[in-house]
C-alpha cells in the first residue's frame, strides 16, 4: 500500500486532542489545573462547533473533564502521561484505495527530556489508531507531529534538530530520514529548515519543532513565523529559515511564495524570550483555531489566517496558558482526515 498524509485542510471525520492530567502540564495548584482544563476545554468546545471533536482522558480525571468539555464531545479513557497529542497520537495518512491509516512513530519524550515521561504516552498512538479503525504503520524513525508539515502533494518540512537529534535518532541521516517519511507519508520532497525558534529550544522544549516556525496553508504558498524585532534572537532565526525557503522547491518543482506571519508584539515573559506563533494553528471543517496572545498583532494575524484560508471562518482562544505550558492550540490536536 502506498500511503499519503493528506494536508490538514483536507476534509476530516474528527479532532482528537489529550487532557491535561499531571505535572508541568497541569500545574503546582488547583487554580493552574483550572487554567490548563479551561485553555484545552476552549479548544476542544470550539472545535466541537465544527466537527466531532474526540478527548482522550486518564481514568483520574474521567469526573473532572465533562465539567469542562461541551457535552458532544467523545471521551475516550486511557492512561496518558501527557497531553500533547499532535506529537504523541498517530500522524493519520490515506491509502491510495481511499483507506485510513495511522503512522505510529516511536516516541521518546522529545529526544528523551529529563523533564518528560512518556512510558505511557508511549502506547498512545497504537491505542488511537485502534479506536479509528485505522491501518497501523508503524515506524521505528523517533518523530513527532508537531515536527511535521504537509502540502498534500508530497512536500513535507522538517528540521534539522528534530528528525536527526542525537536524543532522538542518533546517526541518523537524510537520507534516512526521507525513506522512512517516503515509506510512512508518501513525501517526495523533504524541505529541510536548519532549526526552530529560540525557546523551543531551550530545555523545556522539543528542540525545534516546525509547527511554529513555518506552515502550507495551499501547495505553493508559506506562512512563515516572522520575528520584526532585531532584539529578540527569533529575528536571525526568522531570516535564516527564510533564506533556505526562498531557495527550495515543492514536490511539484516549483517556488514558494513566502507569506510573512508577523510574531506578536510582546517579547518577553518571566522565563525570557517568548515563542508566541500565530503560525500554530489548526485546521477544521470549515474553520481556523488559531491563537491569540491578547497582543497588538492578534487583529492581523487574524486578517492573515482569513486570507490563507478563503471560506474559513477563523476562531481565536486565548494561547498564552499553552505556550507557557510548552505549545500551542496545533500542539494539542490531531487531525483524523475523512475517509
Amino acid at each position: 500500500m502506498n500511503w499519503r498524509m493528506p494536508h490538514e485542510g483536507d476534509r476530516q471525520d474528527r479532532l482528537w486532542l489529550a487532557w491535561p492530567t499531571q505535572g508541568y502540564t497541569l500545574g503546582d495548584t488547583a487554580e493552574d489545573a483550572d487554567v490548563a482544563r479551561r485553555i484545552w476545554a476552549a479548544v476542544a468546545n470550539v472545535a466541537a462547533g465544527f466537527e466531532p471533536v474526540t478527548v482522550v482522558v486518564h481514568p483520574r480525571d474521567v469526573e473532572v473533564a465533562p465539567k469542562y468539555l461541551n457535552p458532544q464531545i467523545e471521551i475516550r479513557e486511557r492512561e496518558i502521561d501527557d497531553a500533547w497529542i499532535r506529537d504523541t497520537g498517530p500522524t493519520f495518512v490515506r491509502g491510495q484505495d481511499g483507506s485510513l491509516g495511522a503512522v505510529t512513530w516511536t516516541f521518546n519524550g522529545w529526544g528523551q527530556q529529563e523533564w518528560a515521561t512518556w512510558d505511557l504516552d508511549a502506547e498512545l498512538a497504537p491505542a488511537v489508531a485502534e479506536w479509528a479503525r485505522a491501518t497501523r504503520i508503524d515506524s521505528s524513525l523517533v518523530n513527532e507531529g508537531g515536527g511535521i508539515h504537509v502540502d498534500g502533494l508530497g512536500t513535507v518540512l522538517v528540521t534539522e534538530t528534530v528528525q536527526r537529534d542525537p536524543g532522538r535518532n542518533p546517526g541518523i541521516s537524510r537520507a534516512d530520514v526521507e525513506a522512512e517519511l517516503a515509506r510512512t507519508i508518501g513525501a517526495s520532497t523533504v524541505v529541510w529548515l536548519p532549526r526552530g525558534l529560540t525557546r523551543d529550544s531551550d530545555t523545556f522544549g522539543t528542540r525545534g519543532h516546525v509547527d511554529i516556525v513555518a506552515t502550507i496553508p495551499t501547495p505553493g504558498r508559506l506562512l512563515l513565523h516572522d520575528q520584526r524585532d532585531a532584539s529578540h534572537p527569533d529575528s536571525a532565526v526568522t531570516a535564516e529559515i527564510r533564506a533556505v525557503l526562498s531557495d527550495a522547491l515543492d514536490a511539484r518543482g516549483e517556488p514558494f511564495e513566502i507569506v510573512d506571519l508577523p510574531a506578536p508584539a510582546v517579547l518577553k515573559d518571566d522565563d525570557g524570550f517568548v515563542d508566541f506563533s500565530y503560525v500554530n494553528h489548526v485546521l477544521v471543517n470549515g474553520g481556523v483555531v488559531a491563537c491569540a496572545f491578547d497582543d497588538p498583532r492578534d487583529a492581523d494575524a487574524v486578517a492573515i489566517l482569513r486570507e490563507a484560508y478563503p471560506g474559513r471562518e477563523v476562531v481565536t482562544v486565548d494561547a498564552r496558558p499553552l505556550f507557557e505550558r510548552g505549545g500551542g492550540v496545533h500542539c494539542i490536536t490531531q487531525q483524523q482526515p475523512a475517509r
